[in-house]
């Protein structure tokens, strides 16, 4: 049997990852892996984490397990979290999962069992997971334009144009606030254009949120989910409590489910079925810290105020870098930077460019420009603008 087995792909980020250790420059410049890391590079665990786990271990009687759609508590506080009260709690079915690619796997599991033949348009550049999973599942992938690189902002004509061919019961994967890779967010009045295309197609959106919080702040980032949300009789929305709250080893997810035309009583059904069938019961650990900390008045505002620095931190670095660029360049070509928001931009150069200033300067970043502004310090900046205008880019 096990003959028959084929190498895989190379995951592109893990293989970047190998490449970095093995250099031996001091000077490097890690820029790949998606994680928070601080100034002196380190991804800390958060202080209301810290705070909860040593209550939880004081105060928790048992390790057994919880239901297969994870602790209610959690999914009410998700929930509260990402949609506020935009919509009815009866309105709303939810699961935890193994983190927020748990939720995008049981979503897409979900609209398979829902409508088999259903396209999902994925934005043009998205999360590479998004296609892994898809592309595994069978599931027929239509891609929709999203990113400029000329102007590095949002190509939005092209964007409303592809997602008007969209059927009824077609599904339309967004993403909530950080568009990963890109960093380049749709505005306000482009969410309602959006939402006016999703009412007229018929389509399903599908919101991925997993940097709430790291853009403009936690409801600045949760708006455009919530209009969405608000705005259409059916929704699927898989959260990610990795980045926010700095569990990545946790694995702490949820898949929510607005449906007005379904019963909530099958629509949660469902989702402890699909849970069921590929992992039976959620982990817990990081869902009861979550759990503890959005509903401790004390916890709860210690979270803020660090996520608060961690945002303001990474807004600060992007607009170092631009300033960077703006003195070596002499023009704002790079201004962009400044304006996308979360842990990501894309520089919109040539793979051919991004391997210059990898063997030239020590920089790593993921082949399509994708880097991770979190990534930096305010000392690596610098070496980043330079190695960016040495290499022509």
């Amino acid at each position: 049997m096990f003959e028959h087995l084929t190498p895989q792909k190379p995951d592109a980020i893990l293989k970047l990852v190998q490449m970095y250790r093995e250099d031996p420059r001091a000077d490097k410049v890690d820029l790949g892996v998606g994680v928070y890391k601080d100034a002196t590079g380190n991804t800390p665990v958060m202080r209301a984490i810290k705070a909860a786990e040593q209550q939880l271990w004081q105060d928790q009687t048992t390790k057994s397990y919880v239901g297969l759609a994870g602790d209610p508590g959690f999914s009410d506080a998700m929930i509260k979290l990402v949609l506020g009260d935009t919509i009815a709690r009866d309105k709303i079915a939810a699961a935890a999962t193994p983190g927020g690619t748990g939720a995008v796997r049981q979503a897409f599991e979900l609209i398979k069992m829902a409508r088999p033949d259903a396209r999902v348009f994925v934005s043009n550049p998205t999360w590479p997971n998004h296609l892994s999973i898809l592309d595994y599942l069978g599931m027929e992938t239509v891609l929709y334009r999203y990113f400029d690189d000329e102007t590095r902002g949002v190509d939005f004509d092209g964007m409303i144009a592809d997602l008007k061919t969209a059927r009824a019961g077609d599904v339309v994967l967004l993403h909530g606030c950080c568009h990963n890779p890109t960093g380049a967010n749709l505005s306000a009045v482009q969410w309602q254009d959006v939402i006016a295309v999703l009412q007229e197609t018929g389509a399903v959106p599908m919101i991925d949120i997993a940097y709430q919080g790291f853009g403009d702040g936690l409801e600045a980032d949760a708006a455009a989910t919530r209009a969405v949300a608000a705005a259409m009789p059916e929704c699927l929305i898989a959260a990610s409590c990795s980045k926010n709250f700095g569990i990545y080893r946790e694995r702490t997810g949820i898949l929510m489910m607005v449906a007005n035309g379904t019963g909530k009583g099958v629509a949660q059904g469902t989702l402890a079925f699909l849970n069921r069938q590929n992992f039976s019961f959620p982990p817990d650990h990081g869902a009861r810290l979550v759990t503890m900390i959005l509903n401790d008045d004390a916890l709860r505002a210690d979270w803020m105020a660090e996520l608060e620095e961690v945002r303001l931190s990474m807004l600060g670095l992007r607009e170092q870098l631009a300033r960077e660029l703006q003195q070596r360049a002499g023009s704002d070509r790079f201004g962009f930077l400044a304006e996308h928001r979360g842990m990501f931009s894309r520089l919109g150069t040539t793979p051919e460019l991004v391997m210059k200033m990898r063997e030239e300067h020590g920089i790593y970043m993921v082949g399509d420009s994708r880097m991770n502004i979190a990534g930096l310090n305010a000392q690596t900046v610098p070496i980043l603008a330079e190695a960016i205008i040495a290499a022509g880019v």
